[in-house]
């Protein structure tokens, strides 16, 4: 990187804050630095219920039921023979494939916003 020259613009918006930190970590790494930390990070399980997501919305856009989603996200012992239709299984397998089909559009700009609504009803 030595002799080259970067230039960023910034928005004074609402998202001048997160613009600001992402170009901080990004200068980092390209002078050979740790980028730091993130602006703010997942609890691990917000981050596992994600990928859950992430995985239903493949299994579901692949054309598989919400049974076979199940199975593959939770084991197949835990899915019962009958009572399906009832089983918090189910009404949680249908949650993470909403949740996935929301991601997909557009909610996963959302994750950025997340800290700083927290940050201000803390601070």
């Amino acid at each position: 990187m030595i002799g080259e020259s970067y230039a960023a613009q910034f928005l004074f918006d609402s998202d001048f804050e997160i613009r600001t930190h992402a170009a901080r970590r990004l200068w980092r790494t390209l002078n050979g630095r740790a980028a730091g930390p993130s602006y703010h990070d997942l609890s691990p399980q917000r981050r596992k219920r994600l990928v859950l997501a992430l995985r239903a919305l493949d299994g579901r856009t692949e054309g598989n039921t919400y049974r076979t989603i199940a199975s593959v996200l939770f084991g197949e012992k835990r899915i019962p023979e009958r009572a399906w239709k009832t089983h918090d299984l189910r009404n949680k397998t249908i949650r993470l494939v909403q949740t996935g089909v929301a991601l997909m559009r557009g909610g996963y700009r959302n994750l950025l916003h997340q800290s700083r609504r927290n940050k201000r009803k803390s601070g």
